[in-house]
């Protein structure tokens, strides 16, 4: 008979695969069984079959020689063996430790097989080939709108080994039920078989999503307890609770987002870019806690940890960004856009200061201001980065370029616009946009020269002023300096907002007639109308592109949302005033309304009710530029806030545009109710 230091190496693993087709409580009695008493009284508890003992008894076989030198079981005193009952012990011991490891791997395959959490490498089988399975899955979080085409561009060019290729996780219809996953892998979107080690590093470390399980929520809860806010267990109020959640939750979003927007990258669909001057978010905790469906799951994280999240959506302050329906609407469409996985950015300003705070005093409102930043807004992201410069005032210069009447706008005044990003997310959605907010910053800082000699409000002066134009939401412009400013507000937004959404599209085009084909720019209002003339003067000016050119360019990329049927609330500006501030940009609408009037001329005749009321400019005593009318010109749809609203638009208010069809400017069609 045999002693367990004398088994070979092929009756253990024949012995341990025998043990693994039982259940491992047979297996335990019948190891029990095959060994006598005498057996266990010698083998020693080192001597366990166990996974390294079947290790070293492969190297044993290999080496006899060493087996018989080193045998500590064999040339142990017979005094000092354990007794039978210690052994006995022992062996259940390992027994149990057997089993624990082999129920290890059946639970995680229940637990895979039950969430549908694929693996990261594809496993090859009999009835189907990793392409077969790759075609029937998705990328993760994008649905019909790439994971299809992403597929295809796979199976077209992708020369790499089945173990190197990427499979993106099963796609489903519910974010919420696929979150539910221990584990949540992220779209992997470089397929190029030259990557970097850099690059396959950084996809190993960035490969899954923040969990989701109250355990891990907590855990990143006091992560930026600690490192974020530099705070301690000791000084952890509800405040500080907020601050926390809310940047673990935005941790969340960013992901999201990246994803979002490195696929709208890729993919070059076409993007819509919503500019509004207003946006009424609201509190943002709550609204991103329900759209991502972890509302309950933060609930009880906090509970645990001994905080109420009710009372912590008290603490978080309203962005001052917007007021009443204009800045309402702006909000829902964002959200919108976002849930109905639609590519789109919103664009606004970031002021520093909101409408106002109203208080009581002795029964009576009085009215103080909303310096809703003051605690700082956890959900922005500063984009250093994102630094756009914008001129004001100065003059206009012509030359000829290869005989070619050219004007180029110098001089002046200029301030920086820093771009500030908040994440978007929508409701059940795989996707999170973007909503950049921009804040006025000088050009220069700080004039040294001028501090040196005791001017010290001449030092800072420039940065006052600069700073002045995203300070606060619709100053008061009954004067003709706060006219100025809102004028200067208005044209601050839509140059830089411009100007990034250009760039954007030069990353991937070099062909401007394309640009209507991926951009479309929808204005929340007039606010944002000199966005119009502003891509005029760049395509003619900068881009050196014809003026007919140009104008189709623009009348194909523009939309317009009317807010108001009032005639004398529609936002008109001095001519004086716009040729003091934006000297080219008048001069390009006094050319549009030129040959605009032209064509309206070869359709009415000479009929002064009409040419008067098309115009884009008033006359009068003192005349004035009328931004609706240029929105309507230069847009290619027009439309209201309501089936009522346009119905008033079309029949009432832009009533002389409708009936009328030009031949140089193709007037918009104002949305059918």
């Amino acid at each position: 008979m045999e002693s367990p230091e004398e088994t070979s190496p092929e009756k253990e693993e024949k012995k341990e695969e025998t043990e693994s087709k039982e259940e491992p409580v047979m297996a335990a009695e019948a190891k029990d069984n095959d060994n006598s008493p005498s057996d266990k009284q010698k083998e020693s508890p080192e001597k366990s079959p166990d996974a390294k003992e079947v290790a070293k008894a492969e190297e044993e076989e290999e080496s006899p020689e060493k087996d018989q030198e080193e045998s500590p079981a064999q040339d142990e005193p017979e005094d000092k063996k354990p007794g039978t009952a210690e052994v006995k012990k022992e062996e259940e011991n390992v027994q149990e430790e057997i089993k624990e490891q082999r129920e290890q791997p059946r639970e995680k395959e229940a637990k895979e097989e039950d969430t549908e959490v694929r693996d990261e490498k594809p496993k090859m089988q009999d009835t189907k080939t990793v392409e077969d399975e790759k075609s029937e899955q998705r990328v993760e979080g994008r649905g019909d709108r790439g994971g299809k085409e992403i597929v295809e561009e796979e199976k077209k060019d992708d020369s790499r080994s089945p173990e190197e290729k990427p499979v993106p996780i099963k796609r489903r219809d519910s974010k919420f039920e696929l979150q539910k996953a221990s584990v949540m892998y992220r779209p992997e979107f470089i397929y190029d078989k030259n990557e970097s080690q850099k690059d396959i590093k950084m996809w190993d470390l960035m490969s899954s999503y923040l969990g989701s399980d109250i355990k891990s929520i907590q855990r990143q809860i006091v992560n930026h307890v600690e490192y974020t806010l530099a705070r301690t267990r000791f000084n952890f109020d509800n405040n500080g609770c907020y601050y926390a959640t809310a940047y673990a939750v935005r941790d969340r979003l960013v992901e999201s987002w990246n994803d979002t927007y490195q696929h709208i990258f890729e993919q070059d669909p076409k993007c819509v870019y919503y500019m509004s001057m207003e946006y009424l978010l609201g509190r943002m905790l709550q609204n991103a806690l329900v759209n991502l469906g972890q509302e309950a799951n933060f609930k009880d994280a906090l509970e645990d940890l001994g905080y109420n999240l009710e009372e912590i959506y008290d603490e978080e302050n309203d962005p001052g960004l917007g007021n009443g329906g204009l800045g309402r609407l702006a909000a829902c469409f964002l959200d919108s856009f976002t849930t109905l996985e639609y590519p789109a950015w919103g664009y606004g300003i970031r002021y520093n200061y909101g409408i106002f705070k109203q208080g009581i005093r002795d029964g009576y409102q009085f009215e103080m201001p909303d310096y809703w930043l003051g605690r700082g807004n956890p959900w922005e992201i500063e984009r250093l980065d994102v630094i756009i410069p914008v001129r004001f005032y100065g003059n206009v210069r012509t030359y000829w370029e290869n005989g070619v009447e050219r004007k180029v706008w110098e001089g002046g005044e200029n301030v920086r616009a820093m771009a500030y990003d908040i994440p978007i997310p929508g409701y059940n959605a795989f996707n999170t946009n973007n909503l950049r907010l921009w804040r006025a910053c000088p050009s220069t800082e700080f004039d040294f020269k001028s501090f040196n000699t005791g001017d010290y409000f001449g030092a800072v002066k420039a940065r006052q002023k600069a700073e002045s134009i995203s300070s606060v939401l619709y100053p008061n412009d009954t004067t003709i300096q706060g006219k100025e400013l809102r004028l200067k507000q208005e044209y601050f937004f839509c140059a830089a907002t411009l100007e990034d959404i250009i760039q954007r599209f030069l990353k991937k085009h070099d062909n401007w007639n394309d640009f209507p084909e991926k951009v479309a720019i929808q204005l929340n209002d007039t606010h944002p109308a000199l966005t119009i003339v502003e891509m005029m003067r760049l395509l003619i000016d900068q881009y050196k592109l014809p003026w007919d050119q140009a104008w189709n360019i623009c009348s194909q990329t523009f939309s317009y949302t009317n807010h108001t049927v009032m005639v004398e609330a529609l936002e008109k500006w001095d001519v004086d005033l716009m040729q003091k501030l934006l000297p080219r940009h008048l001069d390009i609408i006094y050319w549009i309304n030129h040959l605009f009037l032209q064509d309206v001329r070869k359709v009415c005749g000479d009929n002064e009710g009409i040419i008067r009321s098309l115009s884009l400019i008033e006359e009068g005593d003192s005349k004035k530029v009328r931004m609706a009318n240029l929105c309507v010109v230069a847009s290619n749809k027009v439309n209201g806030v309501a089936r009522i609203h346009t119905k008033l638009v079309k029949n009432w208010l832009f009533k002389d545009f409708v009936p009328v069809s030009y031949t140089h400017l193709t007037l918009p069609t104002i949305c059918s109710v």
